[in-house]
C-alpha cells in the first residue's frame, strides 16, 4: 500500500514538473533505433512474456511458421480472449473487404493478415526489417497476393506510400513512442488517408496507467510489455485528437476493453481544419 501511494505521489509530481523521460528522445531517427531493439520481439500468445523474435520465427519451416501464427491468433481471439482481439476481427471483417488498408507497425501481422483474408488490400509497414520479411513470407504461404510491404528504415519512407488508403490501422504500435516522435509520423500518415476514411487504433487507456501507479512513461513500458520496452504512453480521445490537430475527425467508436487494459479508437477522417496545412 505504501509503495502504491508513493508511486501515485510521484505521478502527481511528474504532472507538475514534467516527465523526466519526456526529453530523453527528441530525435525521431535515434529513437527508431531504440524501438527496433525491442520490437524485433512479437507476442505469440495472450500471456505477458509470450514472445519470440521475428529473426527466430524466420528460421522455421513454412508449416511450422503457419502453425505458430495460427496458434497466436487463436490464443488472442478465442474463448475468454474474444474480448481481447476477437471482437474487432468479427466487427470489421465485412467492413474492410475490398478496402485499401495500411497497417503501421504490423509486427506478427495477426490483425492485418486476418483482414487480408477477409478481402482487404493490405500494405504492411514496420520499423523492423525482419518483421516485414515475416509478414511477406506468411502472405506467400497463405496465398495472399493483394498485399504490399514497406520497411520503415526512416520516417521519410512514409512519403512513398499511396495517398488513397481507406483505412489506417495502428494496433498497439504508436503509443510506444513519445508524442514528439509520434506526432510528425501521424501527420505524415494522414496525408495518405482519404477524406471519409477510417483511423483504427489500439492503445493503452489512462485508467490503466492510473491503476498501475502513474509511472513515468519511460518506465511504464517495461510494466506493460516487459524488459527493454523503452516507452508506453496512455491515450484518451482528447489526447489523440490533440496530437492529430488540425486534422478533423468524427468519432465512430471509442471504448476501453478487455478488463480496461486497452482502448479502441475508430475515427472517421474529415480532412484538415480551417487554416491547416498538409505540409
Amino acid at each position: 500500500m505504501i509503495k502504491l501511494l508513493l508511486r501515485r505521489l510521484w505521478g502527481r509530481v511528474r504532472r507538475v514538473v514534467g516527465d523526466p523521460d519526456a526529453g530523453a528522445a527528441q530525435d525521431p531517427a535515434a529513437y527508431l533505433d531504440r524501438l527496433r531493439e525491442k520490437w524485433v520481439e512479437v507476442p505469440v500468445g495472450a500471456a505477458i512474456g509470450t514472445i519470440r523474435t521475428t529473426t527466430d520465427l524466420l528460421k522455421l519451416s513454412d508449416a511450422e511458421l503457419l502453425d505458430e501464427w495460427e496458434s497466436a491468433r487463436r490464443d488472442i481471439t478465442e474463448g475468454e480472449q474474444f474480448s481481447h482481439r476477437g471482437w474487432y476481427h468479427r466487427l470489421y471483417a465485412d467492413a474492410v473487404s475490398g478496402k485499401k488498408v495500411l497497417d503501421i507497425g504490423c509486427g506478427f501481422a495477426v490483425d492485418s493478415i486476418t483482414f487480408a483474408q477477409s478481402g482487404a488490400r493490405v500494405t504492411f509497414v514496420d520499423i523492423v526489417e525482419t518483421n516485414i520479411k515475416l509478414a511477406k513470407r506468411l502472405c506467400g504461404i497463405m496465398g495472399l497476393t493483394d498485399v504490399d510491404f514497406l520497411f520503415l528504415e526512416e520516417m521519410d519512407a512514409l512519403k512513398a506510400l499511396d495517398r488513397d488508403f481507406d483505412v489506417i490501422m495502428a494496433m498497439g504500435s504508436l503509443h510506444h513512442a513519445p508524442i514528439d516522435v509520434v506526432r510528425p509520423e501521424i501527420h505524415e500518415l494522414l496525408r495518405h488517408l482519404k477524406t471519409g476514411g477510417r483511423w483504427l487504433q489500439l492503445a493503452y487507456p489512462r485508467s490503466r496507467w492510473v491503476r498501475e501507479g502513474e509511472p513515468p512513461f519511460g518506465k511504464w513500458g517495461e510494466i506493460t510489455d516487459g524488459k527493454g520496452t523503452p516507452w508506453a504512453e496512455w491515450y484518451d480521445l482528447d489526447k489523440l485528437l490533440s496530437v492529430m490537430a488540425p486534422h478533423r475527425f468524427d468519432t465512430v467508436l471509442c471504448r476501453e476493453f478487455h478488463r480496461d487494459n486497452f482502448i479502441w479508437f475508430d475515427l472517421l477522417y474529415r480532412g484538415l481544419g480551417s487554416g491547416g496545412s498538409a505540409a
